[in-house]
């Protein structure tokens, strides 16, 4: 009884029968039901030391030193380094285009899967348009042959067949007349006339004479063959070098397999279009050059669109193949694709029944040229560079480990005449 009365944890753990405390002080205290918490849970760890050295000792005993988690992954980085550092650079790659992008049950449209015939069809077009070229020719205009251009200005506003028709009337066949800034002013161009001067301003003022709406002639100027030629090989190096230009840009923007697919449906584009004005015989001027040029730049931004998509899909989706990553990247560009070749054609069809004559025949070219490189941004740019074995290791930078088994070895002569003796 002295021992349980002198004990004073007893006393306040330990109620009488009664249902009160041994002392009258620790009357007031209760017994706690449930163990002290440390924020963390329970510390009955912290409160047994035998549990905590029995850890030690069992986790000395399964693994010598005890490795916790943080070693453990260390040594499996030592073992296979080179998996850990292409999973760090996937990693890092799918966090720079905005994390690890899951596609779920999201509806995927199979382009590839007729990628064999649309390429037959290209490589048809291109080959067709080509000998259309070598044997029909084009039907160069007055930029290219050369010929009589002449400014005029009438007293009243005047139509441009009304002056087409006169001219024909007066034995100037072939005549194009373009509107400068009002209807009165006109630019007339004629195929390469006689050198007098003189003689040929006097009857073109009589053959653009209309009734009632007299025709003055401010400028007449005759543009030999030989000019023609210069403007034609520029006309041509100009379309060549921003092929070249458009080849290093997307080789340094992305990647060389994409430029070289993206050169190639520029490429298809421009024959195509140029083939369809050879095959049927369309004038080809400086407008249609001009329109040809346009085509390359827009067909390109359509391209590039789809390359950008390309690459994110690569760095961020994981567990398809390439075929169908190029699958998902034109299935979420096919909108914007619809929405900007639709915009386009609107204001090119606006041109082609509105423009007059002077943007006729730059409308036809945009509107065969925009046909050819939608289609040829969805295969011909997409298609080559898988075949070429566009794969996700092209947009992966990989990261050198840190850490590298070597394996050194001494060539040192005295530790073999050691091991002899």
């Amino acid at each position: 009884m002295a021992i349980e009365n002198n004990n004073p944890l007893e006393q306040q753990n330990n109620p009488d029968r009664n249902g009160s405390n041994g002392d009258a002080t620790t009357a007031s205290t209760r017994r706690r039901k449930k163990p002290r918490r440390d924020g963390k849970g329970s510390n009955t760890k912290t409160n047994n030391p035998t549990t905590v050295k029995s850890g030690k000792s069992s986790s000395r005993r399964r693994g010598g030193k005890g490795p916790t988690g943080t070693d453990n992954q260390a040594l499996s980085t030592a073992v296979d380094p080179n998996l850990a550092a292409s999973d760090a650079a996937d990693d890092a790659a799918a966090m720079a285009e905005g994390g690890i992008k899951a596609v779920g049950n999201q509806r995927i449209i199979p382009f590839m899967k007729i990628e064999k015939p649309m390429a037959l069809l290209s490589l048809f077009m291109v080959i067709g348009s080509i000998i259309a070229i070598a044997v029909n020719g084009l039907n160069l205009g007055l930029d290219f042959t050369g010929g009589v251009s002449a400014d005029v200005r009438y007293e009243q506003p005047v139509e441009q067949v009304a002056v087409v028709q006169a001219l024909a009337d007066n034995g100037f066949d072939d005549a194009v007349v373009q509107y400068l800034g009002t209807r009165e002013e006109l630019l007339v161009r004629l195929p390469p006339q006689s050198d007098n001067v003189d003689g040929l301003n006097t009857d073109l003022t009589q053959a653009l004479a209309l009734p009632n709406n007299t025709a003055t002639i401010s400028n007449v100027n005759i543009i030999g063959s030989q000019v023609g030629n210069e403007v034609y090989l520029n006309s041509v190096m100009a379309l060549v070098l921003a092929l070249v230009c458009m080849l290093g840009y997307v080789a340094l923007r992305f990647q060389f397999k994409l430029s070289l697919g993206a050169v190639l449906s520029l490429f298809h584009d421009a024959v195509v279009t140029i083939g369809v004005f050879a095959l049927f015989g369309f004038p080809f001027d400086l407008t249609v050059l001009a329109a040809v040029l346009a085509l390359i730049g827009y067909s390109l931004n359509d391209t590039i669109v789809v390359y950008d998509r390309i690459r994110e899909n690569f760095r961020r989706v994981r567990g398809i193949t390439p075929e169908q990553t190029i699958d998902l990247s034109l299935t979420e560009t096919l909108r914007r694709t619809i929405m900007t070749i639709s915009t386009v054609l609107l204001v090119v069809l606006a041109m082609l029944f509105l423009g007059g004559e002077g943007l006729y025949w730059f409308s036809v070219a945009l509107f065969i040229g925009l046909l050819a490189g939608t289609y040829s941004s969805t295969y011909i740019a997409s298609s080559i560079p898988l075949r070429m074995g566009l794969s996700r290791d092209d947009f992966i930078v990989k990261v050198k480990p840190e850490f590298e088994e070597e394996i050194v070895t001494f060539n040192d002569p005295k530790m073999f005449e050691q091991d002899n003796v």
